[in-house]
């Protein structure tokens, strides 16, 4: 059985405060782009986890599709299956990745031993791995709040606008990201995003983490101007990580400036095609 699991951009980032756990509350909007990896199971007489495309650092045990096979084990004594991971979505990026993966680990396990699984017992196992893990269950636009695992609807269609997707040969992990951010109050709520032409966001629409990334590397920055030049209506960096995106009109061309780098172009939509098992 095989599934495609898709990336995430931020519309917006808002670091609200820093809680008494650690973590700190946000707002921001999560939006899917369909940049895929591909995940595959199939029987097997014990527990295996291959991988082959981009190279993920660490061991294969730490693996976040491991991890949610773990307890899904341990919650319905689950037989063992061999995993294979295609890796085509930057890591370090801040396009949510490794968290896409484990939460549709978790849909592929639910569909092939028949769990019968709510969206809700699904979304209560995947907070247990990543804060925006849980995102990824149902893949549609959401604002999202606390830890960036509490979920609204959010009303926002970005049908057939060509995204652009830049990934500099920098990695931003996301402790280091918070350790550089000052909590603040939103001075522009996410809630009005719905109601805000997409040409007012680059005034009133920020990315909390840019300052001080920005500052640190100042090659993220550039691409983010760059973006720009080339006719993006918004540009931003998404998450915590170093992928900046360009959101453009469809009848904008966008060519290919960034030749050294990761990039990838496509439309943005709402299809339920990512979601689909086969």
């Amino acid at each position: 059985m095989i599934c495609f699991p898709n990336c995430k951009i931020n519309l917006g980032l808002n670091i609200v405060e820093k809680r008494n756990d650690g973590f700190h509350n946000i707002e921001s909007i999560f939006y899917p782009v369909p940049l895929n990896d591909i995940l595959e199971i199939v029987k097997s007489e014990k527990i295996v986890f291959t991988m082959s495309g981009t190279k993920i650092q660490g061991p294969a045990d730490s693996n976040l599709c491991i991890k949610a096979y773990r307890l899904l084990q341990e919650k319905y004594e689950l037989p063992p299956i061999h995993i294979h991971l295609h890796k085509v979505i930057p890591t370090g990026a801040g396009l949510g990745g490794g968290s896409s993966n484990a939460a549709f680990m978790i849909k592929l396990i639910n569909s092939y031993f028949s769990l019968n699984m709510s969206i809700a017992q699904m979304q209560e196992i995947a907070r247990s791995i990543g804060s925006d893990c849980a995102f990824f269950i149902e893949n549609k636009p959401v604002l999202a709040t606390q830890k960036g695992d509490t979920f609204k609807d959010c009303q926002i269609d970005l049908t057939n606008y060509h995204i652009m997707l830049v990934k500099p040969n920098i990695h931003v992990s996301t402790p280091e990201a918070y350790s550089l951010i000052t909590p603040k109050k939103t001075t522009f709520p996410l809630t009005k995003i719905q109601n805000t032409s997409m040409n007012e966001w680059k005034e009133c629409i920020n990315n909390d983490f840019e300052k001080v990334i920005f500052e640190k590397h100042p090659e993220i920055k550039k691409i983010k101007e760059r973006l720009y030049e080339m006719g993006a209506i918004y540009s931003s960096m998404s998450g915590s990580g170093s992928c900046v995106y360009g959101i453009f009109d469809k009848t904008v061309p966008i060519p290919n400036i960034f030749n050294s780098y990761f990039t990838w172009q496509g439309l943005l939509n709402q299809s339920e095609s990512s979601n689909k098992i086969l």
